[in-house]
């Protein structure tokens, strides 16, 4: 997609005017200041505000463009078998800002490096939230071409995903139809059993929590008694109803709020446990939830803190007692 996202003008139009008037300020204040003292207070003033202006942009055109690689050990009671490398992908929203069809391709390229065993996607691979026919040509394109890439994935025990609620407003059954023609398999409150060495396990995925009804039960309903289960969900919300041992959850949809301020937090999650599964790491009733940040941008193209990240997480079985 080529060309500069619209989303993007804004902040470069207001970057070029604030180098402009932070250059115009401090020539000002140099001059109008009369003592050492206000020339002080124009210097802190200045370095104040040039301090904003250069976080801003770190903001809204640079932290969005990071990729970062996070690993994470999981020892989980209900995991059996050897350790299990998973590459985890979540909101990936090509034709959103940030996001094209290239990046995903660029994307693919450093998890294969990772070698995984496992690669399991968490929705969210639209951006924006019109249906289909209400996008451009070339927008259209672009997510199409942006789930082909994922047909490069090399994990020798496959790619499992799951939907995400941008997914169902473009159009459900085309991005599954996509994902499905590049191999990948598409769990909407199923499972997949996975051979393993003599060590199967399953993989269970939920339907999206805002546009379908999460159903564990359903989802497990063709897993044999004892398989040990990796749950998929885009949002993490589903977690707080678990009440059977689970191996590890996987989720994604927060994006980590997006935006962390220092001392204050993350002032938006797109959650109704608000900051209780804002992101990372949390353990609830002996069972592990890993939430990504992820790799787009939704509403705002903005991230503070809160770079896009691919997840590798190692899954092994709990110490003996």
């Amino acid at each position: 997609m080529g060309g500069l996202h619209p989303a993007l003008i804004p902040p470069i139009a207001g970057a070029s005017i604030g180098a402009v008037l932070l250059t115009l300020a401090f020539a000002w204040a140099l001059e109008k200041g009369r003592t050492a003292s206000a020339r002080r207070w124009a210097l802190i003033l200045s370095g104040i505000a040039s301090l904003v202006y250069v976080l801003n942009v770190y903001a809204w055109l640079i932290e969005p463009r990071q990729l970062v690689v996070r690993r994470d050990v999981v020892q989980s009671a209900a995991w059996s078998g050897p350790p299990l490398t998973i590459a985890v992908i979540g909101d990936t929203h090509v034709s959103g800002a940030h996001v094209d069809s290239p990046r995903i391709a660029a994307l693919v390229s450093r998890v294969n490096a990772l070698r995984p065993d496992v690669v399991i996607l968490l929705g969210d691979y639209v951006g924006g939230h019109l249906p289909e026919e209400s996008r451009s040509n070339s927008e259209r394109l672009d997510i199409m071409l942006g789930l082909a890439a994922f047909a490069r994935l090399t994990a020798p025990l496959g790619v499992v995903a799951v939907l995400g609620n941008h997914d169902s407003w473009y159009s459900r059954s085309d991005i599954q139809q996509a994902l499905e023609e590049a191999g990948v398999a598409v769990l909407w409150n199923r499972s997949v059993v996975v051979e393993r060495e003599g060590a199967p396990f399953a993989v269970a995925g939920l339907a999206d929590k805002d546009t379908g009804t999460p159903d564990l039960a359903l989802a497990l309903e063709s897993v044999p008694e004892g398989l040990p289960v990796i749950v998929a969900t885009h949002s993490p919300d589903p977690f707080a109803t678990f009440q059977r041992p689970i191996a590890l959850t996987l989720a994604a949809h927060t994006h980590c709020g997006q935006v962390t301020i220092p001392l204050l937090g993350r002032p938006i999650v797109p959650s109704d446990f608000g900051q209780r599964y804002a992101c990372g790491r949390i353990t609830e009733n002996a069972n592990t939830m890993i939430v990504t940040a992820g790799v787009g941008v939704s509403i705002l193209p903005v991230r503070f803190l809160n770079p896009p990240e691919v997840r590798l997480i190692t899954l092994q079985a709990a110490a003996p007692n």
